[in-house]
């Protein structure tokens, strides 16, 4: 298991197995079926559609949501069943720029208030897109250092109204919780890459000083990062679907 000093800085060289092209496809599978799993445990989405999403919804105007690097989906299909569940409208476009993400996605069939689509933010500011809320699961510790600017900047073009990015939180007690629980999970990724995932997850402090003028980060437990940022949309751009 790491040690203390491993964890005082991001692993920036770290590379997650199911990042590499040339990973074992049925290992992969298997990784975004068990995410599922994984994120009803730990990533707290149920808190965070309460606290944050739920309040903008309506039960007669649809409001529309964008999920960024949405993996095998699980997360956009938890909100809209939440959302369905409350009888609020809410259409969500759950994009993932990796073809391997977006077929499994698509394996789940149709899923009513999910529109799943390979695409990039890049992609869709180039098209105009606008959502009231745009959101992300476990993608800021995927980035390197000069690309995070780049995804916040275009994450908030993309939004009418508040972005959250959803992220672990890096520390010891997060490494060696997540090791000693992690077993569950054979033929996937998940011990593997959760491990690497925290070593790459940034500490508070650091999310905050990476992170442009006007978002902020919010600790929450247990181990993880909300950043956020009310971004307003510019009058006249098209309404994102």
């Amino acid at each position: 298991m790491a040690g203390r000093g491993l964890l005082r800085e991001r692993d920036t060289h770290a590379v997650e197995e199911m990042d590499r092209p040339g990973c074992d496809p049925a290992r992969l599978n298997r990784t975004y079926s068990q995410f599922s799993v994984v994120n009803r445990a730990v990533a707290g989405w149920r808190g965070i559609y309460r606290a944050r999403i739920r309040p903008v919804l309506s039960a007669t105007t649809v409001t529309t949501l964008l999920d960024i690097g949405c993996g095998g989906g699980d997360v956009p299909v938890l909100l809209a069943a939440w959302a369905a569940r409350d009888r609020r409208k809410l259409e969500i476009t759950a994009i993932d720029p990796d073809r391997r993400a977006f077929d499994f996605a698509l394996r789940r069939g149709r899923v009513d208030g999910v529109t799943f689509r390979q695409a990039s933010t890049a992609e869709l500011v180039d098209e105009g897109k606008l959502y009231d809320v745009v959101v992300s699961n476990h993608v800021l510790h995927h980035l390197g250092t000069a690309e995070l600017p780049q995804f916040l900047t275009e994450s908030a073009l993309l939004s009418r109204g508040t972005v959250i990015h959803n992220d672990i939180r890096r520390s010891p007690a997060a490494y060696a919780l997540f090791y000693a629980v992690s077993w569950p999970f054979p033929g996937s990724y998940i011990r593997e890459d959760g491990l690497t995932s925290i070593r790459r997850s940034y500490t508070a402090a650091e999310l905050q000083a990476a992170a442009p003028p006007g978002w902020s980060v919010l600790s929450r437990p247990p181990f993880r990062n909300l950043l956020t940022c009310n971004s307003p949309a510019p009058n006249g751009n098209a309404r994102g679907d």
